[in-house]
């Protein structure tokens, strides 16, 4: 017998040959498109941004095509606290989110599958990129495409009522199937970036929330060698954007190792001192057994992976790694894996 099934139908390619494989499987599958912006655009721009009309309306099409029943269901208010707001509150405490992370956690996977088990629905069907491996999460077969990463932040339980259906496939392949299903989104650009930033200016996205207030950036020393607009325009690791009045003596680029919201000062330096082998972090979520053998780490969406070792302590995690690595930002999440099986996740606090 069937499951009965919610597919989350965002109007990209992927959701929609997931919710096809669900529905050809024999499962009783209702597609839904989650309205996320109160004021969504009438089109996308290129390939950046979502939750447009457009895309609800490509959302409806391969509904159709499929032989689905569909419905939007407005999410755009618990997004916009969830997802939106952490977003800019993360940036103003001087700390890097990762809204699509919290996205899965908040509204894919909270909001969105506490609705449908309570409309008796058994599970919810989305179109990431990363596998069910008897109930474990594990990486995508297609490495460039995987989606584990921003999924790590998941419960087992939330898990349970999960299905990933394209954890097999290639993004490649998942087009020509498209293209032979008749689906008309089988060319449609991925969108990129922050959905809810079409432009991809973070920085002025920012300001418009936060407002600007100049402060100094210093060196190493604690000299100051330029200014900015506020603090939350800056992340660990950035070398691009900065207003550096004083080049170093060494003439070598700067990047941004520190910022301090209190002060709203941002400290740069050579790109050594920007190495890190300790992480330390908040509380783990451990979705997965707690294997120890092949342990790596993650520490950004399709970021390098690192080998580690790992302990709790005083309710967080510490995380070693085997060799340095740049660029690792408070607010971001570290998931840690036994060769390709997620086995917990937990957010970035400092490192050294």
């Amino acid at each position: 017998m069937g499951l009965r099934v919610l597919a989350a139908m965002s109007g990209g390619v992927d959701s929609a040959v997931a919710a096809a494989r669900i529905a050809e499987a024999g499962h009783d599958v209702t597609g839904v498109h989650l309205a996320l912006s109160a004021n969504p655009q009438s089109h996308r721009t290129g390939a950046r941004g979502c939750c447009t009309i457009e895309d609800s309306r490509d959302a409806r099409r391969a509904a159709d095509v499929i032989g689905i029943p569909f419905y939007i269901w407005d999410m755009a208010e618990r997004f916009q606290r969830d997802v939106i707001e952490d977003f800019v509150a993360e940036y103003a405490a001087g700390r890097t989110p990762n809204p699509c992370l919290r996205c899965n956690e908040k509204i894919k996977f909270a909001a969105v599958l506490d609705r449908a088990l309570a409309l008796g629905f058994d599970a919810v069907a989305t179109g990431h990129h990363a596998r069910l491996v008897d109930g474990v999460l594990s990486r995508s077969v297609d490495p460039a495409k995987d989606q584990s990463y921003v999924l790590g932040v998941l419960t087992r339980e939330q898990l349970s009522h999960a299905i990933f259906p394209l954890g097999d496939s290639t993004k490649a392949e998942v087009r020509e199937e498209a293209a032979r299903r008749g689906l008309t989104v089988a060319d449609k650009p991925d969108s990129h970036d922050i959905c809810f930033i079409a432009d991809g200016d973070t920085r002025r996205f920012l300001a418009d929330r936060l407002g600007s207030a100049e402060g100094p950036i210093v060196d190493e020393t604690g000299a100051v060698v330029g200014s900015h607009q506020g603090a939350h325009g800056f992340t660990v690791g950035q070398r691009k954007g900065l207003r550096i009045d004083r080049p170093a003596p060494d003439g070598r680029p700067r990047y941004v190792l520190s910022i301090e919201p209190v002060s709203n000062t941002i400290t740069v330096g050579p790109r050594a001192a920007l190495e890190v082998t300790t992480i330390t972090c908040g509380a783990p979520v451990w979705n997965g057994p707690r294997a120890h053998d092949d342990l790596t780490v993650q520490l950004r969406a399709h970021g390098e992976v690192y080998g580690c070792r790992f302990e709790e302590l005083d309710g967080g995690l510490t995380v070693e790694l085997d060799r340095p690595a740049t660029g690792v930002a408070a607010g971001q999440a570290a998931v840690l894996y036994s060769g390709p099986t997620v086995i917990g996740s937990a957010t970035i606090v400092s490192a050294a």
